[in-house]
């Protein structure tokens, strides 16, 4: 089947309602996070060591995160719009005080939290910290179950700008529920301006149909799938799952409330430029949290530049808050698009290939929003892999593209 009779009929009538729907989505009242959080996260790279004897230059502890915040600074992340500095789990003591409150180990933080965010704060930039709804974190460390209003109180004490609120260990699914419900209300209720990004439907899929409406007021972002390793196949994995699920996700995003497809591991060792090229497309088209996991003490000037590129950081944090969608699959290319402000629409192209080299594709506007853009004319902008302006088009043009195995191109459509 060919691109141009795949794009006709009822394929289209189903895009053109996905792309009206995100404009009518109302997220968490708190108004935070409306466009996508973008910071540094330090787990999928870091895990969970603690042996700072051993592992110095690798341990979770107050000098990564104070290392990381003066990189951010120093080398154009936060001036890229890169802001929250977040802790994973495994920040812990292995017990709460004798008044029961959360407390960092005292030997990799020996400042504690506040001291830290203190740190980050002076630098520009703000703090996000892990925590679980369970009784423990899923590395084993004391859980918020039934301190949601202590431990949320000390976030606030401490100066915590984000909240990643993990699922392990939670009991029951209205356990689990009721406690991301009270941890974001007992947030709230603080006073204090606290991002909360929930797993709740990661953990809640296998048990029941997830309700996003109500996800999405009581979560500013929230997590639907495993966690993202330095791997193609797994941002493969992740891409696909969103695609098939985009019915139910899609209308649930927006801003202040938004699909979370995990970190972004560009810069580390499992992919390949194209593979890169890839995430950071896809990533800004589903208008993801776009935290990174990875060393930016020691990273490429080609993934450096990749992860900072502002145009391309501008489609992901576009004010209508759209999630993008897939809108075709076929000959193993992939087109998403993502509604832009101003009447503007962001398209990513994806060789799904994995063997041979670069393949065309005849791009036509006629394969976007039902034919609804370029009626006249619209200038057309290459983002990535590289920079190119195509400059005017009209909606019969065809203008043939040549897209690397697992790469993708970036269009701007103004």
């Amino acid at each position: 089947m060919g691109l141009q009779s795949l794009l006709s009929g009822a394929c289209l009538t189903f895009i053109l309602g996905l792309a009206v729907v995100p404009l009518q989505v109302r997220g968490l009242n708190n108004g935070l996070a409306l466009t996508p959080p973008m910071g540094w996260l330090h787990w999928e790279r870091f895990l969970c060591e603690t042996d700072c004897q051993k592992e110095p230059w690798r341990c979770i502890s107050e000098q990564l995160f104070m290392q990381m915040a003066d990189m951010m600074v120093f080398q154009g992340w936060l001036d890229a719009g890169y802001q929250y500095v977040c802790i994973d789990d495994c920040w812990l003591a292995p017990e709460r005080d004798a008044n029961n409150r959360l407390q960092a180990d005292p030997i990799r933080f020996p400042g504690g939290i506040k001291k830290l965010a203190d740190y980050v704060h002076g630098r520009g930039l703000l703090l996000g910290i892990y925590q679980d709804v369970g009784k423990k974190t899923c590395a084993g460390f004391p859980g918020s179950k039934d301190f949601y209003d202590l431990d949320a109180q000390t976030f606030a004490d401490w100066g915590v700008d984000l909240l990643k609120f993990d699922g392990c260990y939670y009991g029951t699914l209205d356990e689990l529920e009721d406690g991301y419900r009270r941890m974001s209300v007992a947030l709230n209720r603080t006073g204090r301006n606290i991002v909360l990004s929930c797993e709740w439907p990661l953990y809640a899929r296998p048990l029941t149909k997830v309700n996003y409406t109500e996800v999405a007021e009581y979560c500013n972002s929230w997590r639907n799938f495993a966690d993202v390793s330095d791997s193609w196949s797994s941002v493969k994995a992740i891409l696909d799952w969103t695609a098939i699920l985009q019915n139910s996700l899609v209308p649930a995003a927006g801003p202040g409330a938004w699909n979370d497809p995990d970190m972004l591991v560009i810069g580390n060792f499992g992919l390949s430029w194209d593979q890169q090229v890839t995430q950071m497309a896809l990533w800004c088209i589903m208008a993801a949290p776009l935290l990174m996991s990875n060393d930016l003490r020691d990273i490429s000037a080609e993934s450096k530049a990749l992860l900072q590129n502002k145009e391309v950081i501008a489609i992901n944090q576009d004010p209508l808050g759209a999630q993008g969608y897939r809108i075709l699959m076929d000959s193993n290319f992939e087109l998403w698009e993502k509604p832009l402000s101003a009447s503007s629409l962001a398209v990513s192209i994806t060789n799904r290939m994995e063997q041979g080299g670069p393949r065309r594709i005849e791009f036509s506007a006629t394969m976007l929003w039902k034919g609804n853009v370029c009626k006249k004319k619209c200038y057309i902008t290459q983002l990535l892999p590289t920079r190119q302006e195509y400059g005017y088009l009209n909606m019969t043009a065809k203008l043939p593209l040549w897209v690397n195995p697992t790469g993708t191109i970036l269009l701007r459509i103004d």
